[in-house]
């Protein structure tokens, strides 16, 4: 039944609105205007809080995708009948964009904050919203009168043709069908029609089209669709009947195949002749030039790469009765489609995809079909063939339209009246074919095409285990009995603290959090038990499509749930739990690190904001790949790129046995936030090993390399194309598996400085400020998730294994490694080095090494005593000279990448190496695992070192005033008098003068001891003499 969809807006609440009716108060009512259409609520009589729990239609119209142009405006206005207001005074207003709406069931109540609806009015306040879309069942239309009875051939045609503009019966072709069976037989009147697509409404033309036009709709929906056989001509004897017809047919198909027939266009492009099989074609170069210039299509970031495509379609009139195939020979490549589908044809439908980038001696491209039932062991019969020029098939390049088969008369063979429907054309892989078509560097693999995946929807479930009531445990002393509620999503196990209790009532108030995907397929099952007793005590099952959703803080709804016996077959009450759940849509569910995440918008689509930008990445190809496995003794690669960015996963054709492989495949993702991480992974697969039936086929996809592009270092509008190299870590040591090419662009779709804006902006969305989770939960979490996404990809079609999906995910980033604590230990060296270097310039300035340079430290110590407002001026302005400066000596790389100086590669040690590798179970020898834990002692006992100094000085600190040495206490406390009474006597200006001039003395004036406030600080008192 026809179905339309609406857009329901619940106006739910408002809260914290402005009085604007004189009195202290407002009457607010909502006015909603969206696509054309405008409602209003009720209005609720002075209240500053109202809740109106209205919901509001509109007529949507047009699809969803359709409609994300439109915006909905919300104004909430102070109603002029209630109060002394002359006029309905704006409370503020909202506009949402189609974008952010979702399905029924995917709605949550979010608060918008009311905006300002003029430049000079005064807005407070946020209104509560429940949007969303809903398909509705249109009511059945009553039938319309019935016309005319028409004649029956008219009547199939036209099943409800308009009074008064029936177009008059066309005149009868020469020899019609006299059955049904002989219809899909005949060949169509016009080959330029496609005979496999169906026909035209024939209800619709005749309202549009006068009945000069509908009357070829009419002819050609009666020779496709196949309807009942017109009224008889005058009697004649049924075996003469047939063979008429037989030859009229026969007359027909040869010549639609005849040379003498005008070409049949499709958008300009004219459908290759055949050849005849018996000439002798000598060996041609084909010229793309002379076949047509090609066209700029979207791929403009990768090589064109040419591919002569040819599809086969069906086949009639073959003299087999079994499942023949379709033998295709071009350029020294020769392959075999799958065996025909048996219908009212010979069915195959399926293109195939020859590589073009070299001419080849060959310039005739071979069509046979050939019958396997006949003959065992391999050797088909010929049933017949074609033969084309490779140098007249035309090129066609996207926009163009796509090339329509046509009927083509084979020769030779046993098919003499047989006729195969084909088409072939030169194009490029930007054609819509070459994603599902048979290509010659994949080996004829089907799972290694080119595949784009999407993440599922991850939602956080919280549940919230409040209490449990009527708990009758198995024992009944008296005792404390600790009583514990296990809740079980999946593979997913979270048990509460234990909560000891005398009573048939524990209660916990804990939070426990899951990872839901979408579809909610799974159950939440939560089970009571108790730490003494191995079986539990009751059990009780959560359907997830009955949880609500929020995408704030608010707390939902409690709801109490029965406990039932597991084990009895009747229904049996063993209590209830007071449980809090739903699913917050506030947060980002992180399946990556926070520092390389490509995504960071929260789950409910609601709180999405518009893209700012697209990435269009360009995967053009490997070089010098390092061979990663042996086939029938010879070392070759089956590689094949992975790119991930935010949800959207995209996998390249896997090239078949090719160490420089060119993929020259191109694809484009959103951008919601410039600080993000686009990833891009090179694998070799060991699917193409399934082909020969090797017993390899199941091991695990082998990794190449990796590479990283920050977003926010692209440049607006710049194409950056360079080659990375491929590294690989291995216990072994670092190695160089090849180089990956890549092309990349970020095109900016909003102003700039809306671009600009999102730099001040938080990463993560408000839930995580609001309501944080600690780091230990988050982990737990994040392992969480990368098991659910990589469940989910491993089972689509072409799968992505569970390997790839890891070390895309970068699963192992914080495993423990000598070589990372080397690693961040320099990082931080590097950090403050730049400190460090401000330290010693001013240690040399105090000395006198530079005597130029302290002089004019102390006039500008002068300048900025007496004129202190110039010094954050002057501070921001040697901020912007230094970033000045360091501009000349900017990275002059395309694009940073792995660095392995920077990651101590070079220099690690096998053993640490052979550590990071190690599981956390360790798998190496006793003796090994000695030595590690001995050396890990010595680095323990140096950091330990390290913490009591620190300690030791902040306990100093502490010492000066916590009179644990008496004496230093009263000394300190006495100078700090002493320096407050002249401080209040003396100007600052004149202390902070003499201070700096004391400090940046000649050394003549100082003395090689130190200081007295440094002697006096090392000989306050600490903790560390406690320790035992």
């Amino acid at each position: 039944m026809a179905t339309s969809r609406k857009l329901i807006v619940e106006v739910v609440d408002a809260r914290n609105l402005l009085p604007k009716d004189g009195h202290g108060s407002s009457s607010p009512y909502v006015v909603v205007d969206y696509h054309g259409q405008r409602k209003r609520t009720q209005t609720a009589i002075r209240d500053l809080n109202p809740t109106w729990n209205e919901a509001l239609e509109f007529n949507v119209g047009k699809q969803q995708s359709q409609v994300f142009g439109d915006v909905l405006e919300l104004d909430v206005y102070h109603d002029k009948n209630y109060g002394p207001t002359r006029r309905n005074n704006s409370l503020g207003r909202i506009r949402l964009s189609s974008s952010q709406f979702v399905k029924k069931g995917e709605e949550a109540l979010i608060y918008f904050p009311l905006e300002k609806k003029y430049m000079l009015s005064w807005i407070q306040g946020d209104i509560g919203l429940k949007i969303y879309y809903a398909d509705e069942v249109a009511p059945p239309q009553p039938p319309p009168s019935p016309p005319p009875p028409p004649p029956p051939q008219e009547k199939e045609a036209e099943p409800v043709p308009p009074p008064g503009n029936q177009p008059e019966k066309p005149p009868a072709e020469p020899s019609p069908p006299s059955e049904n069976e002989k219809v899909p037989e005949e060949p169509p009147p016009d080959p330029a029609a496609p005979p496999e697509e169906p026909p035209p409404d024939p209800a619709a033309p005749s309202e549009e089209l006068p009945a000069e036009a509908a009357q070829p709709v009419e002819e050609e929906a009666n020779q496709v669709s196949s309807p009942p056989p017109p009224p008889p001509p005058p009697p004649q004897p049924q075996e003469a009947m047939k063979a008429m017809q037989r030859e009229e047919e026969i007359e027909k198909m040869a010549s639609s195949i005849s040379k003498s027939i005008p070409e049949m266009k499709f958008s300009t492009i004219n459908g290759p002749q055949p050849l005849r099989r018996h000439i002798s074609v000598e060996s041609f170069a084909s010229d793309f030039s002379e076949a047509g210039s090609i066209e700029r299509s979207n791929f403009d970031l990768v090589e064109k790469m040419h591919y002569l495509f040819v599809r086969v379609v069906k086949a009639r009139g073959l003299p087999t009765n079994g499942n023949p195939i379709v033998n295709i020979s071009v350029n020294n490549y020769r392959t075999r489609s799958k065996p025909a589908r048996k219908t009212n044809f010979f069915d195959w439908d399926q293109t195939f995809a020859f590589s073009r980038d070299s001419p080849e001696s060959s310039s005739i491209l071979e069509v046979s079909i050939l019958d396997p039932s006949d003959v065992a062991d391999q050797n088909f019969t010929f049933l017949g063939g074609i033969c084309f020029d490779v140098t007249e098939i035309p090129l066609r390049d996207p926009p163009d339209s796509p090339l329509a088969p046509q009927w083509y008369r084979l020769e030779g063979g046993g098919a003499r009246y047989g006729d195969l429907m084909l088409a072939t054309w030169v194009g490029t892989q930007a054609d819509e074919s070459f994603p599902d078509a048979w290509k010659t560097d994949t080996a004829g693999n089907p799972n290694a095409r080119a595949k784009v995946y999407q993440s599922p929807k991850l939602w956080y479930l919280r549940v919230s285990v409040l209490e449990a009531q009527d708990v009758v445990p198995f024992t009944t002393s008296s005792k404390e009995i600790s009583f514990q509620l296990k809740a079980q999503l999946g593979f997913q196990i979270l048990k509460t603290k234990p909560s000891s209790s005398r009573s048939s009532n524990p209660s916990w108030n804990e939070d426990l959090i899951f990872v839901a995907a979408e579809p909610f397929v799974e159950h939440l099952v939560l089970t009571l038990e108790t730490r003494n007793q191995k079986f539990p005590l009751g059990l009780a099952v959560v359907p997830l499509t009955s949880v609500e959703r929020r995408v704030d803080d608010r707390k939902v709804a409690s709801r109490w749930f029965s406990f039932e016996s597991p084990e009895e077959k009747k229904r049996v009450y063993r209590g209830r739990a007071h449980l809090r759940i739903c699913f917050d849509g506030g947060y980002h569910v992180m399946d990556e690190t926070a520092h390389l995440c490509s995504d960071y918008r929260p789950t409910a689509r609601q709180l999405w904001k518009p893209p700012v930008g697209t990435v269009e990445l360009g995967i053009i190809g490997g070089k010098n790949l390092v061979p990663v496995k042996t086939v029938d003794g010879k070392g070759c690669t089956d590689a094949y790129c992975v790119a991930k960015y935010g949800p959207k996963w995209i996998r390249t054709r896997t090239v078949s046995d090719s160490l420089d492989p060119k993929w020259n495949e191109q694809y484009t993702f959103k951008v919601f936030d410039p600080c993000t991480v686009l990833t891009i992974g090179v694998f070799d697969s060991w699917e193409m090993c399934e082909i020969d039936g090797s017993k390899d086929a199941t091991r695990p996809d082998f990794r190449i390399g990796k590479v990283r592009v920050r977003i926010s270092t692209l440049a607006v509008g710049k194409v950056y194309r360079n080659t990375y190299p491929l590294l690989v870590l291995s216990p072994a040591g670092m190695k160089k598996m090849g180089e990956v090419e890549i092309a990349i662009r970020f095109v900016r779709v909003t102003p700039t400085l809306d671009l600009l804006h999102v730099y001040s902006q938080p990463l993560l969305p408000l839930m995580h400020h609001i309501k944080p989770m600690g780091m230990v939960q988050q982990d737990a979490l994040r392992n969480t998730t990368v098991k659910i996404v990589a469940a989910h990809l491993s089972r689509s079609e072409p799968p992505l294994p569970r390997e790839v999906v890891l070390y895309m995910l970068d699963v192992d980033s914080n495993t423990f490694s000598m070589r990372k604590v080397r690693v961040n230990y320099f990082r931080i060296i590097n950090v403050i080095a730049n400190l460090i270097d401000i330290v010693r310039w001013v240690d040399d300035t105090r000395t006198w090494k530079n005597p130029t340079a302290t002089i004019l430290v102390h006039a500008l110590l002068i300048m900025l005593v007496w004129f202190p407002d110039l010094i954050v001026p002057t501070l921001a302005f040697y901020v912007f000279v230094i970033g000045a400066w360091n501009y000349r000596f900017r990275s002059r790389t395309l694009l940073p990448h792995f660095d392995p100086k920077l990651s101590l590669i070079e220099t690690v040690d096998r053993e640490e190496l052979d550590e990071e590798f190690d599981t956390i179970l360790s798998s190496r020898p006793p003796d090994a695992v000695r030595a590690r834990y001995d050396k890990l002692r010595m680095i323990g006992a140096k950091v330990q070192t390290a913490l009591g100094d620190l300690a030791t000085q902040g306990e100093r600190m502490q010492a000066l005033v916590t009179w644990r040495d008496p004496r230093a206490t009263g000394l300190f406390v006495g100078l700090c008098f002493l320096v407050a009474m002249i401080l209040y006597l003396v100007p600052s200006k004149m202390v902070a003068m003499t201070f700096g001039f004391y400090y940046f003395r000649h050394p003549i004036f100082r003395d090689r001891m130190p200081s007295p406030a440094l002697n006096f600080f090392r000989r306050l008192p600490a903790l560390s003499d406690r320790i035992m």
